[in-house]
């Protein structure tokens, strides 16, 4: 009489190989033509010039429609192939790599889940709006707020490339002092958003699937993936757009020229950790807008302030979580990354 399957035994004939295998492929071609690639050419032009690019925030237009259009335009022109991969990896990740492996690994609350959501982040070396779509198929999945956050937040202020261009751009004490700052913001911003709303009711995004897990493996696999593309898109992209649009309609108020003007004192260091943490800007672009920036006159503490807070959060990217993270989860998130940026700053000014 035949013995019957084991679960282990189960659950390998009801998620083939093949698929986190595929996950792996899309990953790997996707980050070498969108982020390695590209990155590499750029870091030689970093070392040479001590420049990767003018600021994003340069010409802005008096009428906030031009500017509003302008702004979406140049921001959209550097960001759609990482968008889309986002969006790609933030689907496939629901039905190429079975949940009960995520459960293990990052779906339960304690700090090893948070360290490794950072750790796993960093090949990708996404802004934060593109790394939002694969935060929400991460949640979709189980994975705890925890890991989530610290893969989210990972991304942008950890990136390696980013730190090499601001080495050579901004010089390696900014470098040194993103690095140290941004580890303490992630794995600091991502534990304690782990602990606070560890009792909260998980968002209707998040409710248990009607079909349990064993039998998803039972369903057509593009059916299933469809699905979630569809889903993925619709809580995140629309409103991404808007907020963009919005965000370059504002941006001549959010960012004044400085002319001298912003200095180190305590009111313009906060001033500009706020308007970091809702700005949206492409990977490495704050990198350009802080050299600009301290060309026409800001001191050091405010430029520090918008190195940590510009490419952490923004308000397009926080919205797009809004259906994964409750509200509380976020604003939270935005509240530490502010403070984050205007502790940096005061810290920072003293040392570089």
């Amino acid at each position: 009489m035949p013995q019957p399957l084991t679960a282990p035994e189960n659950t390998a004939r009801a998620w083939p190989l093949w698929k986190p295998i595929l996950f792996l492929l899309v990953v790997a071609i996707g980050l070498y033509y969108v982020k390695w690639q590209p990155y590499y050419g750029k870091a030689f032009v970093a070392a040479d010039t001590h420049s990767i690019g003018k600021s994003i925030l340069a010409n802005a237009d008096s009428s906030p429609w031009l500017a509003a259009w302008h702004y979406a335009l140049v921001y959209f022109t550097a960001v759609w192939k990482a968008a889309v991969l986002g969006v790609l990896l933030g689907s496939l990740v629901q039905v190429l790599i079975p949940r009960d492996w995520l459960l293990r690994t990052l779906g339960h609350p304690r700090f090893s889940g948070t360290l490794l959501g950072a750790a796993i982040a960093l090949p990708g070396m996404m802004c934060t709006c593109c790394a939002a779509p694969v935060a929400a198929g991460l949640r979709r999945q189980s994975v705890s707020s925890g890991a989530a956050m610290a893969f989210w937040l990972s991304n942008p202020v950890l990136n390696p490339a980013t730190l090499i261009f601001m080495g050579f751009v901004l010089g390696w004490p900014f470098a040194a002092i993103r690095l140290v700052a941004g580890v303490i913001m992630v794995l600091g911003v991502a534990w304690l958003v782990q602990r606070v709303t560890a009792r909260d009711p998980q968002p209707a995004a998040l409710q248990p699937p009607a079909v349990p897990l064993m039998k998803t493996g039972e369903r057509p696999f593009l059916g299933r993936w469809l699905k979630a593309l569809w889903a993925l898109f619709w809580a995140t992209i629309p409103v991404y757009i808007v907020a963009v649009l919005a965000l370059g309609a504002a941006r001549v108020w959010l960012f004044p020229h400085a002319d001298g003007a912003i200095d180190n004192s305590l009111l313009w260091i906060i001033a500009l950790a706020i308007a970091g943490c809702l700005f949206v800007i492409p990977t490495a672009a704050e990198i350009p807008i802080v050299q600009t920036m301290m060309l026409a006159g800001m001191g050091t503490g405010p430029a520090l302030a918008l190195l940590m807070t510009l490419p952490a959060v923004s308000l397009p990217s926080l919205l797009m979580l809004n259906k994964v993270f409750s509200a509380k989860a976020l604003c939270l998130t935005a509240l530490l990354v502010v403070l984050c940026g205007i502790v940096t700053g005061l810290v920072g000014m003293g040392l570089v």
